[in-house]
């Protein structure tokens, strides 16, 4: 892995489009120089819902794919406000769809399911995975980073970390009301991944929070409701580190050490549902 702010080489970066009824989806697909574990992951940016696309998060997802080894298909959402609520969750509900159902566009030959995401599109992949459970889609597994999982952000560390930690509460409230444009209901699970009632048979997941994150509190809470309803978990916490931390790997190149484990976790799962 390069930690010099270098952009990872990869053997192949192909842009794209996701084609859905109404609408279309710019992709990015990156393959990895020596790829092992035959897998796609679909990977969902962050942003808060109202910004990012491709380009914020290519340097990000060259580094993953290069790391990991597996074929990453970036997907860009619509956004708010001109998108609000529910529009980044259907793309993401439909995006994962059109992957598992058009692989071979995607790989040269069978190949495991991974959704993933960071943020707000941690969040995505969150209720990607539990809404398509019982689709038979054989998500192989879920990899949510440090993920915000509902305007209702009420807990220890968003106390204590509220403010002066590269995360802004205040902000991320405002950024949610752009998304929920006057949507009341914050106990809809696809608005509030808590609130699922029964996430028996999703994905195996990895959970990565930060230590220094004001949305650390509810990431630990999510990887215990998934444990609580049978979902294997793999709950990762990067010691001393800030929301989006996996971004400034060329400011500090110690963020970029939990990648190892996640790539290790998301092998084993790939080679469990192959198996």
């Amino acid at each position: 892995m390069s930690r010099r702010g270098t952009p990872e080489s990869v053997d192949e970066v192909r842009d794209g489009e996701i084609v859905l009824e109404g609408r279309t989806l710019r992709s990015r697909l990156y393959v990895p120089l020596n790829e092992e574990g035959k897998a796609v992951v679909v990977y969902f940016h962050g942003g808060s819902f109202v910004m990012g696309d491709l380009e914020t998060h290519d340097a990000l997802c060259r580094r993953l794919c290069a790391d990991t080894r597996m074929r990453f298909v970036a997907v860009e959402y619509r956004l708010a406000p001109e998108h609000p609520f529910p529009a980044a969750v259907d793309d993401a509900l439909d995006a994962v769809r059109y992957v598992r159902h058009h692989l071979d566009q995607f790989s040269d030959g069978d190949a495991e399911l991974i959704v993933m995401g960071d943020s707000s599109g941690g969040c995505l992949a969150a209720v990607a995975a539990a809404l398509t459970k019982d689709e038979g889609l054989d998500i192989a597994a879920q990899v949510i980073i440090y993920p915000t999982l509902g305007p209702e952000v009420l807990t220890d560390s968003a106390h204590t970390f509220a403010t002066g930690f590269m995360l802004e509460l205040e902000h991320l409230r405002y950024d949610y009301a752009q998304y929920l444009d006057g949507w009341r209901d914050h106990t809809d699970p696809r608005v509030t991944p808590l609130f699922f009632e029964d996430l028996t048979g999703a994905p195996p997941a990895i959970v990565v929070v930060a230590e220094c994150d004001p949305l650390r509190d509810e990431g630990v809470a999510y990887a215990g409701l998934l444990e609580h309803c049978g979902v294997p978990v793999e709950l990762l916490e990067a010691r001393g580190m800030v929301h989006g931390f996996l971004r400034l790997g060329e400011l500090v190149p110690e963020a970029l050490e939990i990648v190892d484990d996640v790539a290790d976790h998301m092998h084993r799962f790939v080679e469990f549902a192959a198996s």
